[in-house]
């Protein structure tokens, strides 16, 4: 008796779990089919969506932005550096002691002026002997031309001194090359830098002197992506800004562009001169540039985060409270803003946020500020105008959630 009474009561445990079971499996499924209630319907009643959609059923509720037609200025930008369009350090040719330093730090200097004097005491009293017997074969030779008219010396006598002659005008210019060589000019108008010598310094050959910069006109050096490269054409203004001057924009000319595509980071290498009569502006400086190839209306842009990667690009565009797969073209990209060139229109609808759950024709809704019934604050166009409705979208869609 007492076995059958603890059968009984096992299948009542069974029997009681498994209707337990079942009434949780209604309540999930009957959940889960309610519509979501709307901020101010009482008693859970359902909300209209405001997509346009059907209230109630499996909408999901996504993050959107509307699609703004502004004018564009179709510009490129990169970083830089600034180099002097002529630069050098002046190093001795040969061996010496500092006889003379002709300049003072940091100042203007004119093309062949001498900048630094070895001594060349030395070089000089060579170039004296080679001189003297110049002249010594001068007069051996004009001799020898004298008495072959009157046929004291054969031909090759003559030939054998002007022979000479030329050798002794040689060793006279290598003796004048060899002075010159102490004397350090320089090449171009510049500034001269810092030297770090001082007369009486022993100087080897090949060693530093100073430095010599050309800063009245800067070259601007700098690399855009390879996509530009029917684009960039010599002679187009560039714009020039630095840190280091706030507020202030330098104009430039587009100079030459190299032949060849960097293969490391597919850039194209572009160079620019800029006039820097002012002298407001060093070598060596970072500076900021932008290509302007000119201004575009109506140009259609789109969040970047609206565009599902793939083959072909494709966005979701909300029509009547359902989420359309879109092909479309892209453009440029620039500020978190991609251009749309095809399949899409000014004033769509897209999904920025959720779209990588949906498939094409799923039910949602729309949420967030940039949602359908929201329009741009006042003012704000362009890019401005875009970034002003899909920057708040997330916020507000935690609120709404």
């Amino acid at each position: 008796m007492a076995n059958l009474m603890n059968k009984n009561t096992r299948l009542g445990i069974i029997a009681l779990a498994l209707a337990g079971l079942a009434g949780l499996g209604y309540y999930a499924y009957t959940a889960n089919r309610a519509p979501a209630a709307g901020p101010g319907a009482p008693g859970g009643g359902a909300a209209a969506k405001p997509g346009g959609g059907p209230a109630g059923g499996f909408a999901m509720a996504v993050e959107v932005a509307k699609i703004v037609a502004a004018d564009f200025s179709d510009e490129a930008s990169a970083v830089g550096n600034l180099k002097s369009n002529e630069s050098v350090v002046m190093r001795p040719e040969t061996p010496g002691r500092i006889a003379a330093v002709n300049f003072k730090d940091g100042a203007i200097v004119g093309k062949g002026a001498v900048l630094v004097t070895l001594d060349a005491a030395v070089q000089e009293a060579e170039l004296q002997q080679a001189r003297a017997n110049l002249t010594l074969a001068q007069s051996n030779h004009k001799r020898n031309q004298e008495l072959l008219e009157k046929k004291f010396v054969t031909a090759q006598a003559l030939d054998n001194s002007a022979a000479t002659l030329k050798v002794q005008e040689a060793a006279v210019q290598l003796a004048e090359a060899k002075v010159g060589r102490m004397r350090i000019k320089a090449p171009f108008n510049g500034m001269v830098g810092l030297r770090n010598v001082s007369v009486g310094d022993y100087v080897k050959e090949g060693q530093d002197l100073i430095n010599i910069e050309d800063i009245g006109t800067l070259r601007v050096d700098f690399k855009l992506p390879e996509t530009y490269l029917g684009r960039v054409v010599k002679g187009q203004v560039v714009e020039v800004s630095t840190d280091a001057l706030p507020g202030e924009q330098f104009k430039a000319v587009l100079d030459a562009v190299d032949p060849m595509v960097d293969q490391n980071g597919r850039a194209i290498s572009s160079r620019a001169r800029l006039d820097n009569v002012s002298g407001k502006l060093r070598p060596g400086m970072f500076v900021r540039v932008r290509l302007l190839f000119g201004e575009r209306k109506n140009v259609l842009m789109a969040p970047e985060q609206a565009i599902v990667p793939g083959a072909q690009p494709t966005v979701f565009k909300v029509v009547d409270g359902k989420a359309l797969a879109t092909k479309v073209k892209l453009g440029v990209r620039r500020a978190a803003q991609v251009e749309i060139t095809e399949g899409l229109a000014a004033d769509d609808v897209v999904v920025t946020a959720g779209q990588l759950k949906l498939r094409d024709g799923a039910p949602v809704r729309a949420i967030g500020e940039g949602s359908p019934g929201a329009q741009p604050p006042a003012g704000m166009i362009g890019m401005s105008g875009m970034e002003g409705m899909s920057g708040m979208a997330p916020a507000k869609a935690a609120e709404a959630k």
